[in-house]
């Protein structure tokens, strides 16, 4: 499992001179983090099937793995329909071409079709995991090819100024190196593309970046730089005061796309499982009678059916034995039935490796606290509001509500 300063690291040792490279799809309008996201995880998907080493853009697209999570997630024709070339094209291959050129992968061209390999693993599943690993890793790679390019000047000086003229002087230096210096020879392309390189830099640094061809108004936002912008991602953003997160949900129920849930549910579930065996030797995260045994089962403490705003936070995941999720946490093995005090203690026991891995120097942060109060206030309907990192608050919180339930 790879760190952010080990995917810098990896950055360095390349040499990305737009100069040198010519090379004008480096970033390209398809380029967001959610897209760059699942287009890596539908590789490493796709690749990890015996004797498929090399692909084309189009091998990725109708593989069964991308059919079944990228038609419903973002809304577009099935993968498989002779109607969706024009889809899918440019949503498959100009992240591919961005990988390519990091050299995450290796590109061929032969004939006019490029045929691509995996380069480098490690950084292609980081990458995968999660959303806001692919958005740190365009942040940084965005910035590396700038300073390589030798083009990072009037962008530091943008987000150190923030004005109006700031701005303008930046898009106008932008566009007419990228035109110089590349195949692209029109200001309308590389418009497109200086939105994907200056929003993911302007969010990182909570600046103002581009929108509409100007200036954003306020600090770029999360929502803001991703390709499918349905306001899924916090289903508790701008609830009224007053109104229960119950009804609040059930209120906003036809916004829910619940196969983009499902999909990240299922990455966390796989990503916890690799991190459990690689770094707790397979054993169970609470240990009990039960828990003889390796930790072969990923659990929902609260469960993905009732909660699938929460399935897919690390914090809301359990690495259990086969007998603690089957005949403990769901009673007689009834999926449908939770056991509220088993879950009571997988809670607290999830608040100890949390706290292990937030606290412990050495390791590799995968979990967040707030994260961890977002799923107690979901599973719990409450609005608790807890100081950074006050275990003790959350222990306290967890203990009261199974009292009073």
């Amino acid at each position: 499992m790879l760190t952010e300063r080990e995917i810098i690291t990896f950055l360095e040792q390349h040499d990305y001179d737009i100069r040198e490279n010519n090379n004008g799809r480096w970033i390209d309008q398809k380029c967001t983090p959610d897209v760059v996201n699942i287009v890596s995880d539908c590789v490493i998907q796709y690749t990890s099937d015996d004797g498929n080493e090399e692909f084309t853009s189009v091998d990725i697209w109708r593989s069964p793995y991308a059919e079944e999570f990228v038609r419903d997630i973002f809304n577009k024709p099935s993968t498989q329909s002779e109607l969706s070339r024009n889809e899918y094209d440019k949503f498959f291959a100009q992240p591919l071409e961005l990988l390519a050129n990091a050299e995450v992968l290796h590109k061929t061209k032969r004939g006019n079709r490029n045929y691509y390999r995996v380069q480098n693993e490690d950084i292609l599943e980081y990458i995968s995991l999660r959303e806001r690993n692919s958005l740190l890793f365009i942040k940084e790679y965005c910035e590396k090819v700038l300073r390589d390019s030798d083009i990072w000047e009037p962008f530091e000086n943008f987000f150190t100024i923030q004005t109006k003229e700031a701005y303008y002087s930046l898009k106008e230096r932008f566009e007419n190196f990228i035109i110089a210096h590349t195949p692209i020879n029109g200001v309308t392309e590389v418009r497109r593309i200086f939105t994907k390189i200056v929003n993911p830099l302007a969010y990182a640094r909570q600046k103002r970046g581009t929108s509409r061809g100007r200036i954003s108004k306020y600090a770029i936002t999360y929502a803001e730089l991703m390709y499918n912008r349905e306001n899924f991602r916090d289903l508790h953003a701008d609830k009224p005061k007053g109104v229960t997160r119950n009804e609040w949900k059930e209120e906003r129920k036809q916004e829910m796309n619940l196969n983009y849930f499902k999909y990240q549910s299922l990455k966390a579930k796989r990503f916890l499982k690799s991190y459990n065996d690689e770094y707790r030797a397979r054993a169970s995260e609470y240990d009990d009678e039960f828990s003889i045994g390796e930790a072969t089962h990923i659990h929902h403490i609260f469960p993905e059916s009732e909660f699938p705003e929460i399935s897919g936070h690390y914090e809301n995941l359990i690495a259990l034995t086969p007998t603690q999720h089957l005949t403990k946490a769901h009673p007689a093995n009834n999926t449908h039935r939770i056991d509220a005090a088993y879950q009571e203690q997988l809670l607290k026991a999830k608040a100890r490796i949390i706290e292990e891995n937030i606290n412990d120097p050495q390791a590799e942060k995968i979990y967040s606290f707030a994260n961890f109060v977002e799923v107690l206030n979901t599973g719990f309907n409450t609005d608790y509001v807890v100081e950074e990192n006050d275990f003790a608050k959350v222990n306290e919180i967890i203990s009261r509500f199974y009292e009073q339930n």
